[in-house]
């Protein structure tokens, strides 16, 4: 009897050690929410693009520094990567945020839309925070702060990776997850597991979503260079006409979408984006080029829809008398939620946005470099709402749009879960 109340009273230590964590951490949260918005603004209205996110590489440097958190610069170019060790034995979590704009000119009128312009491949383009990486940044600043000043209860360590180029590095350039990855980020210390959040557009401020296993597509982007002969236009029976042939293809690709893949096991997608041919109206050219891009959500699938391209472009080619190349190249993996992790860290998510704020989704087709940090760590990425409270899903901005837009109000809720998942993964480690 004795052995068994001394249990119960262990138990209800824990229990109420627990309850006044999560009320440290929302109260904590909440009041440094203010701080978390405007450092969100600045960052809006000051954005740079992939591999030169320099100026905010520096501002977030000197925040961590402040907070007397361990810091590297300098990581896969412009990478900035904070190590807050606790005050009690634990294991190593990180978590991650990305730093990068994009190339799109903004239309929303805010008191702080961005007026940046930069070199973007030899032309100078507008920079706007298009996906709202500028809310991921600002939330793992306002975490750090949070847990910095939690540091003698914090069990193991927490490493926080702010990342450049998740849209993909400039031309030839090495850059992004993959970089970060290839310059150690989830070792010394390893990386036990690792946390990350993208905000949505058309989920409503403050609501959580997410999907354990396979949660965003793999991207791969493809090349197709056709060469045909050249004619009068005139004449096309003299030519090997690589124009009709790249439209043939086109009508091809989207075959294995609708006839060839099992789209009821996961989904596919095939776009062609660009096709270039021609110089005059009326010579019918010698080549043709066309470049898109493909996304699955399973790794079998991605080969076999790889070797579907190949065969479809050089038969249909062959059958027109002309010759067709294909190239494909792997940008991200596919982003995979750990299953076992997920189960675990579920009411985590809960206890930052509420049990009735937090539901599953549906796989996403749009792809995450976050992908490569989880062959090396069990991941778990999920999704919080910056939708004006009341709005239609359906109307709203999508990301990489000029209208994009984000309601800043709920980003606390971000660092509720950051936070809650930090401790959290170090009980369920422990048991």
């Amino acid at each position: 009897m004795k052995k068994l109340l001394t249990l119960w009273l262990a138990c209800l230590a824990t229990s109420i050690q627990a309850q006044d964590q999560q009320a440290q951490i929302a109260a904590k949260a909440n009041a440094i929410s203010a701080k978390l918005i405007e450092w969100r603004r600045y960052l809006h209205e000051h954005p740079e693009l992939s591999n030169r996110e320099v100026n905010t590489a520096a501002y977030v440097a000197a925040h961590l520094k402040k907070l007397g958190i361990e810091v590297q610069t300098g990581v896969a170019k412009t990478g900035v990567v904070g190590l807050l060790k606790g005050g009690k034995p634990g294991p190593v979590v990180a978590l991650r945020a990305d730093m990068d704009a994009l190339p799109v000119k903004e239309r929303a009128d805010l008191p702080f839309k961005s007026q940046v312009t930069a070199d973007y491949l030899g032309q100078t383009v507008p920079v706007m925070h298009a996906c709202g990486h500028d809310s991921h940044v600002a939330i793992l600043m306002a975490t750090a702060e949070v847990l910095a000043s939690m540091k003698k209860d914090i069990p193991g360590t927490v490493k926080f990776i702010f990342q450049p180029a998740e849209e993909g590095p400039p031309g030839d350039e090495e850059g992004g997850a993959p970089l970060m990855v290839k310059e150690g980020v989830m070792d010394n210390p390893k990386v036990d597991a690792i946390f990350g959040l993208h905000i949505g557009s058309g989920i409503e401020a403050g609501k959580i979503r997410y999907k354990p296993g396979a949660m965003m597509a793999s991207s791969d982007w493809f090349t197709i260079a056709i060469k045909g002969k050249q004619a009068h236009g005139s004449a096309p029976w003299n030519s090997i006409d690589p124009i009709v042939t790249g439209t043939q293809i086109i009508e091809g690709l989207q075959t294995i979408v609708s006839r060839q893949s099992n789209i009821v096991e996961a989904p596919v997608v095939i776009t062609v984006g660009k096709f270039h041919s021609g110089v005059r109206n009326n010579i019918i050219p010698e080549e043709a080029l066309l470049e898109g891009t493909i996304r699955t959500l399973d790794t079998k699938m991605q080969k076999d829809v790889h070797e579907r391209i190949r065969k479809t472009a050089v038969k249909i080619a062959e059958s027109a008398g002309a010759v067709a190349t294909v190239t494909i190249d792997t940008k991200t993996l596919v982003t995979f939620n750990d299953s076992a992790l997920v189960a675990k860290m579920l009411p985590s998510l809960q206890k930052a946005a509420g049990t009735g704020n937090v539901s599953t989704m549906n796989w996403v087709t749009g792809a995450e470099d976050f992908s490569y940090y989880g062959t090396k760590a069990p991941a778990f990425f999920f999704y919080l709402g910056g939708m004006p409270k009341g709005n239609d899903p359906l109307k709203a901005p999508g990301h990489h749009t000029p209208d994009f837009y984000i309601d800043d109000s709920e980003l606390h809720v971000g660092v509720k879960a950051f936070c809650n998942l930090v401790f959290d993964y170090a009980k369920a480690a422990a048991r």
